[in-house]
Parts: C-alpha cells; structure tokens; sequence
C-alpha cells in the first residue's frame, strides 16, 4: 500500500479542500503518498434555493462516481451531505473523531439584544440560511424573526454577513472551526443542541471506498472513531427510518455515554429525547416517540 499514490475525491470548496488536507495529512502520516481530486457536484453549480433543487446527494453524488469509475479511491465527505440510503458499490470505511457538531449564530452587532434571550438578537431581522431544518427550528423559538434563503461557501456567506445583506446568519461550528475564519466585529452565538438540534451527522467526515478494495478500507481503520461512529449512526439510523436526505427538517444529535446511545431529536415541530444501548435501538426509540412519522411527509 505504501507504493500506492491515494486519490482522494473532494469538492473543491475552501471547507472541502480544508477536511481533505486533514485526511491527506493523516494518509502522509502513514507513510502513503495522496493526492487531491478536485470535483464540481451539483451543489457547487445550482444557484438555485436547495427547496427548488430535486433528488439528493447534491454535494456528494459526483464526488462518489469518481470513486465508483476510479479517478479517485477514497471519497471525502461532510457526512451531514450523504443521503440516508447506501450507495451501491459503495461504503464507508471510516468515520474521524468528530468535531464540534452545533450550529452557531453569527450577528451583526447592532442587532444584538440586550435582554436575555435563547436567541440574543432584536424582533425582525433577517437571519440567512440554506438549510430548511435551521429555518423551521429557528421560527419554532423566535417566529418573530424573518429567514432568507443563504447560498455560497461559508466565507462568502460571512462576507454577506459583513456587508449587511442579512443581519444574522446561521452555520455550522465545525467549518468555523475547520477554516479558524476571522468573526472579529461579529456576535457569535453557539447555539446548544437542547435550543437548535444539529443536522444528522453534522461535524463529521465521512470517508467512502469500493466496497471491494478491502486494502484501502483496513488503512482507513486508523481514522476511524468508534464513539463518534455509534453516535451518528444512531442520527442517521432515524433519518433512513424517515427516508430523508440532507434537506429534511430533521435534527439529530446522539452521545455515546456510560454505555448508552443519548439520542435528541426534532422533527415537525416535536422535540424528543431517548437512550438506549444500541445506535439501532436509540433510533427506533426517537421514530416511535415521534409517533412513528409517515416518510411519504418527510422527503426532501
């Protein structure tokens, strides 16, 4: 394996490039040689609002064809983009040690209220973001608030922060975290899984071979964190039950803790909270406190 060049597929974002110069470093660590493939997905082209796109896999469909065609052998996603349902050909032969799974609000600070608050900014600004979950938890604490549709990398969606286009915006901590982007003059609000529950997966990397290169796949063990994986196996495990994609208003964030899987979820409005030994059981657990949602309300 040492001989053997690894290719690694990734998007060509700042966010994307960033996690998969973590993965190369880690592979170089190894004694491997790496090197990046840069790949354009529909999400990278469509300017359209995501609610207008159709399908799924919009970040992570072409990444995985040039694992499948081989141009690339391993494929390097934000685990929150996957769709619920495997890919043929291929699997997920590790998951990194998460990062910071919350979602964060950013604001302008003339905006910021005074008053405590779950959500410290003043009635009726105007909060950009993309995600249909962040937009329906969001009016479900503060339907005093207004939303808008936020398209474009996370430093560009700053920058539309910056020069007032939206007053507040809500992304990710992981690729704050992962780009250590400058948010001096900002209010920055971490928001706690109790008050915003974060998207399945969200904070995690998932990287994906051919389900046949069993090489490959038992040097990725070294990358791989058993804690973190139970605990997302368990948000996604809810999300297959509810047949969704990256654009269901879902919201799941699990811990693996004292022997148990802690499973928080919303979806629809409810808010739910379970624990049980198993990633498979917490989910079935949520999906049956949830009042077992027909997945025909739930596509994306």
């Amino acid at each position: 394996m040492s001989r053997r060049t690894v290719r690694l597929a990734t998007r060509g974002s700042d966010l994307a490039l960033r996690q998969s110069e973590f993965v190369k470093a880690k592979l170089t660590e190894f004694g491997h040689r790496v090197e990046l493939v840069l790949i354009s997905t529909q999400g990278d082209r469509e300017l359209r609002p995501f609610s207008q796109l159709r399908g799924q896999g919009f970040f992570t469909k072409a990444v995985q064809d040039a694992v499948l065609d081989g141009r690339a052998d391993i494929a390097v996603h934000s685990h929150k983009d996957l769709p619920s349902a495997p890919t043929p050909g291929l699997e997920i032969a590790a998951v990194p040690k998460r990062i910071d799974p919350r979602d964060v609000l950013l604001a302008r600070p003339e905006v910021a209220a005074e008053r405590a608050s779950a959500l410290p900014i003043e009635p009726g600004i105007l909060v950009g973001t993309s995600s249909v979950r962040r937009q329906r938890q969001l009016l479900a604490v503060r339907e005093d608030l207004r939303v808008g549709e936020l398209r474009g990398n996370v430093p560009t969606r700053i920058e539309k922060l910056r020069r007032n286009d939206y007053q507040a915006i809500l992304i990710a901590a992981a690729g704050i975290e992962r780009l250590q982007l400058d948010l001096s003059g900002l209010r920055v609000y971490p928001l706690p899984p109790e008050l915003l529950v974060p998207a399945p997966a969200q904070g995690a990397l998932a990287l994906e071979v051919r389900r046949d290169d069993y090489e490959l796949a038992s040097l990725l063990t070294d990358l791989h964190d058993v804690d973190s994986y139970r605990a997302i196996a368990a948000e996604r495990g809810l999300m297959s039950m509810l047949q969704g994609g990256c654009q269901l208003a879902l919201g799941a964030y699990a811990e693996f803790e004292s022997g148990l899987v802690i499973l928080r979820a919303w979806y629809e409005g409810d808010m739910v909270l379970v624990e049980h030994p198993t990633s498979e059981g917490a989910a079935m657990l949520a999906f049956e406190a949830l009042g077992r949602p027909d997945p025909a309300r739930s596509q994306a």
